[in-house]
C-alpha cells in the first residue's frame, strides 16, 4: 500500500481533534457547514478552529448547496484553503464559486454505479479536485458521512489522468484494501474515526493516521 498524496479527516469540531490530525500527519482537515449534520460547526467555532490549525494543515470548508451569502460568511470566518461543494452544484455553479472566491474547489459526487461516473465527467476541467462518496441510503438527511462504502472496483472506469479522492465507509479495517483497489490519490473520512455521530475518537484518529502514513503495523 502506498501512502496517499492527500489525507483528509473531515467533520472536526474540537481543539483536540485538530491537534490529533495535525500531529498524525493528515494533509487536510474538513470543517462542515451544514446544519443537518451532527458535525456542523458554527462560524464562531470555525474561526477558532481555523486559527488553531494555522498553516500546519490545509483547511477545507465543506458546504452543501450553500448560497452566496453563506459562502461569504464561511470564507470570512474560516479562511479556508479549499472549498468543498458536497451538494447538487452544477458545473456552472462550481465555476462561479471558483471565480468569486479565488479558491480551489473539491466537487464531491455520489457514486453507486458506472452511470454516476459518466455524469461526473461533466465536471472535468471545472473542478480542481474530485471526491467520490457512496450514494446516501434512501431517506438519509446527509449527502455524506453516512459510513457507507461503494464498490471501489468501478473506479477503473474513471480516466486515469484525472486524480480523485475516495470517501465513504472508510475505516481501520478496510483502508488498505480501499487504497490498493481503488487507485485513489487521496482519502477522506469522517465517521470511520468516530465513537458516535459527530464525536471524533482521538485514539481512532491516531491509529488510522499511523496506518495510512505507514508508521504502524498492518491491521490484522
Amino acid at each position: 500500500m502506498s501512502t496517499p498524496d492527500l489525507i483528509k479527516i473531515c467533520g472536526l469540531s474540537t481543539p483536540e481533534s485538530i491537534d490529533a490530525v495535525i500531529d498524525g500527519g493528515a494533509t487536510h482537515m474538513g470543517l462542515i457547514f451544514f446544519e443537518k449534520s451532527p458535525r456542523h460547526v458554527s462560524l464562531d467555532q470555525a474561526a477558532m478552529l481555523s486559527q488553531q490549525a494555522g498553516r500546519n494543515i490545509l483547511k477545507v470548508a465543506v458546504t452543501v448547496n450553500a448560497d452566496d451569502g453563506y459562502l461569504q460568511d464561511i470564507v470570512a470566518a474560516s479562511k479556508p484553503d479549499l472549498l468543498q461543494l458536497h451538494g447538487g452544484e452544477s458545473p456552472e455553479r462550481v465555476s462561479e464559486v471558483k471565480d468569486t472566491y479565488g479558491l480551489p474547489v473539491i466537487k464531491a459526487l455520489p457514486v453507486s454505479g458506472s452511470d454516476d461516473l459518466q455524469k461526473a465527467k461533466s465536471y472535468i476541467g471545472v473542478a480542481d479536485h474530485f471526491l467520490f462518496d457512496a450514494k446516501p441510503p434512501k431517506g438519509a438527511d446527509l449527502p455524506g458521512g453516512n459510513g457507507v462504502a461503494f464498490d471501489w472496483e468501478i473506479m477503473d472506469q474513471w480516466p486515469e489522468d484525472v486524480p480523485y479522492i475516495l470517501s465513504g465507509g472508510l475505516r481501520l479495517e478496510n483502508i488498505e484494501d480501499a487504497i490498493s483497489h481503488s487507485g485513489a490519490m487521496g482519502i477522506d473520512l469522517s465517521s470511520g474515526v468516530e465513537s458516535a455521530p459527530g464525536i471524533k475518537d482521538i485514539n481512532l484518529i491516531r491509529k488510522f493516521l499511523r496506518i495510512v502514513t505507514q508508521k504502524d503495523e498492518r491491521v490484522e
